[in-house]
């Protein structure tokens, strides 16, 4: 996230530090640099801890904006972070499934927007934040953050199991699932799914396969593949449907999505979400120092 002239490490958890629906990076600024970024939707919750010691990153929607930790919804729509320092930030992203276990009904709330992390979390953030802050490496911020999710998640319910289901196999199936079938298979009616989904997960179950499919359809233009390839090996009926697709979620070409700098680290942050990344780089804890530019 930082400018053109500044480099950035990158570290993400070893694969025993991990648990199910949540995955986490952290991004160290090796100089001050400035942030001026689009955040590009994905299939996820995120939390943005800002363990930087200057004044934080400001992230900015049409109307509001919050500095330093927040939590980005579900399609957060124009979403900018802009600031300057030498920072830190853990990055955590939860599925909705796991989102909505461990923020409650606020994770429905926070569909299309940003909100302050002590907003949603009240005192605890703070806490939360002082015991990450605290830590003396990567490995232990990681293995801190598990706990404190693990405790979270332990104390609220868990997300209706059809409700996961029908989560589980819109991702697995990169979003080409029908809503009917996914009502047969748990065996409801269409209208309870879609009731039941929506209210729990803050997306209904047809713009959840659009966005997961989209955020697919993304990683691959990002790793270098053609627009024509993408839409015919995503069921897109056309180009000018994927197009579209691309607009809506990022308002953006495919040209300028390939190479928008959210996606450019995501495969060495995120490698199971880059076709690129998840056959260049284990997943293992490491740093890497890397031009924004990329």
């Amino acid at each position: 996230m930082p400018s053109d002239q500044a480099w950035v490490d990158i570290a993400v958890p070893r694969p025993s530090v991990r648990l199910p629906g949540v995955s986490m990076a952290g991004f160290c600024h090796r100089a001050p640099a400035s942030v001026d970024i689009s955040m590009i939707a994905y299939p996820s919750v995120t939390l943005l801890v800002d363990l930087g010691a200057g004044e934080g990153v400001v992230y900015e929607t049409p109307g509001r904006h919050e500095r330093g930790s927040v939590v980005a919804g579900l399609l957060p729509g124009d979403l900018r972070a802009t600031g300057r320092g030498a920072g830190q930030l853990l990055q955590i992203r939860l599925d909705p499934v796991a989102a909505a276990t461990l923020l409650g009904g606020a994770s429905a709330e926070l569909s299309g927007t940003v909100a302050a992390l002590e907003d949603v979390w009240g005192r605890d953030a703070g806490q939360a934040e002082d015991r990450l802050r605290t830590a003396t490496s990567w490995d232990e911020r990681f293995t801190t953050a598990v706990d404190i999710l693990g405790r979270r998640l332990g104390d609220h319910p868990p997300v209706d199991p059809h409700v996961a289901h029908a989560w589980r196999r819109t991702l697995s199936s990169r979003g080409r699932v029908r809503v009917d079938g996914l009502a047969d298979e748990v065996g409801w009616s269409r209208k309870r799914l879609w009731s039941r989904f929506r209210s729990q997960l803050g997306i209904t179950p047809k713009r959840a396969a659009r966005l997961v499919r989209f955020d697919h359809a993304a990683h691959l233009l990002a790793a270098g593949h053609a627009a024509s390839r993408v839409a015919a090996e995503n069921g897109y009926v056309d180009q000018s449907h994927l197009h579209r697709e691309i607009a809506t979620f990022a308002g953006l070409t495919p040209t300028a999505l390939a190479v928008a700098p959210w996606l450019a680290v995501d495969d060495v942050a995120w490698p199971a979400s880059s076709p690129a990344g998840a056959a260049r780089f284990p997943a293992m804890s490491h740093t890497r120092k890397a031009p924004a530019s990329e």
